[in-house]
């Protein structure tokens, strides 16, 4: 709404980017990676049927996410499409969701500095918001992604303290997934090392910056600025 693109390629884009998430969700939960058997307050894919469907699920969502952008329905400049494909191959990919699910995997029960953590919690859940933001300005054929990028990186961070901090505090019920599984499995996370207090007080600063770089599109950032404070405030 900012930039004033069109309503069916924006929808078209979030659909995409629901898809991606979607499969990493349902990968997410297998044996060989979380082994969770609750998710959105449903028994999770591989539980429901079996794991080899969930995979294949998980491939299906993936594939159709990059059908979906090459389309001409989405974009009518071709340049744009393949502009938006680049950016959502980065942003799921080894340099995105994957890499961070990697590092994720592999820091199981493991001491990490802030700098790790920071670096982990950037790939496996920043990239996508990453994505997300920038896809408007893409869309528009708007060269100003600089300011979206920084928008994203502080949103997705400050998203990630807060999931976070559900993780202990949330209730089940609610949240729709099991909680306290980062400190079962010896995970070290933002909360683990500022601590909750200092924590909460960072992604508020986050949240803050990130409604900063908003204001000079006046009305137009309304419904943004409102999502970006429901970050912090949700409960699920």
């Amino acid at each position: 709404k900012i930039y004033g693109v069109d309503i069916n390629s924006a929808m078209r884009s979030a659909v995409v980017i629901e898809f991606i998430h979607c499969y990493s969700l349902v990968h997410d939960d297998l044996p060989a990676m979380d082994d969770d058997d609750l998710r959105r307050g449903h028994i999770t894919c591989h539980k429901k049927f079996d794991d080899a469907t969930a995979i294949l699920v998980g491939d299906a969502f993936q594939s159709l996410s990059f059908q979906i952008l090459s389309d001409k329905e989405t974009h009518t400049n071709a340049q744009v499409r393949c502009n938006l494909i680049n950016e959502l191959s980065k942003a799921s990919g080894a340099l995105g969701m994957v890499g961070g699910q990697m590092l994720d995997l592999d820091a199981e029960k493991k001491k990490l500095t802030l700098e790790q953590i920071l670096i982990l919690q950037e790939l496996k859940t920043g990239e996508l918001f990453k994505f997300c933001c920038i896809a408007g300005p893409i869309l528009a054929e708007k060269e100003d992604l600089d300011l979206f990028k920084k928008f994203a990186q502080n949103l997705g961070l400050a998203f990630q303290i807060k999931d976070d901090l559900l993780d202990i505090e949330g209730d089940e019920k609610k949240l729709g997934k099991k909680v306290n599984k980062d400190s079962s499995r010896g995970k070290q996370t933002l909360i683990s090392y500022y601590g909750k207090q200092k924590a909460k007080k960072k992604s508020q600063e986050l949240i803050y910056e990130s409604i900063k770089l908003l204001k000079h599109f006046g009305k137009k950032a309304d419904r943004v600025i409102d999502l970006t404070n429901f970050v912090i405030s949700r409960n699920v």
